[in-house]
């Protein structure tokens, strides 16, 4: 296939540059302990200084992958499908999703939100980086906010965002992994004075799976 051939069904979303896919159980958030196939898409302009996939920054060195073969590999490992990045808004979504609805599956996407949504989704977990604010459009669709905190001002940059929800939103803050120890207890003592919020741990990498 020649190279502008792939650039436009990269851009129509009918390719994608995937990084990974694999089956694994959710980490985080309202769904963390459930079996679930991530799809991770390369490409991502937010620049979060303490992201543990900087690998998935750059979408040209991950290979253009037809969504066919991406359903394909999906749907025989899991019925829930997690779309993750990178920043995976930052391509057109719909094609893939409409895919993978027609298979049944139940559909998950995590993001900053800092490109326009796009896609079919069962749950939208929104969380927001202060370097690439979230499209305002989100904040009424989001099912789950999860702040990642660094330091104690993330605190205030997490009700900044959560006051811009709309409709039922689950509130989560979870801890930096390589500040885990120093933010903890901060965030104990801010939840337990603030109940609205829940905590939201990488349980993955205590696991020590993907």
């Amino acid at each position: 296939m020649l190279k502008k051939e792939i650039e436009n069904l990269v851009d129509k979303g009918e390719m994608l540059p995937l990084m990974e896919q694999f089956y694994t159980i959710q980490g985080e958030g309202h769904h963390s302990g459930k079996a679930a196939y991530f799809i991770r898409v390369g490409g991502c302009d937010v620049g979060c200084h303490w992201c543990d996939v900087k690998e998935s920054w750059s979408p040209d060195t991950h290979p253009p992958t037809h969504i066919d073969e991406i359903v394909s590999q999906a749907k025989a490992n899991s019925n829930t499908i997690v779309i993750t990045g990178g920043e995976p808004l930052t391509w057109d979504m719909s094609p893939l999703t409409s895919a993978l609805k027609n298979e049944g599956l139940d559909i998950h996407i995590e993001t900053s939100g800092a490109y326009p949504l796009t896609g079919i989704w069962d749950w939208i977990c929104l969380s927001p980086k202060k370097m690439k604010l979230p499209e305002s459009e989100i904040y009424s669709k989001a099912d789950e906010l999860k702040v990642i905190v660094f330091n104690k001002h993330d605190l205030k940059f997490a009700e900044e965002q959560a006051a811009k929800l709309s409709g039922k939103c689950e509130l989560y803050l979870q801890p930096e992994w390589s500040v885990r120890e120093k933010m903890m207890p901060l965030i104990v003592d801010y939840v337990m004075k603030n109940p609205k919020w829940k905590i939201s741990l990488q349980t993955h990498k205590y696991l020590e799976i993907p």
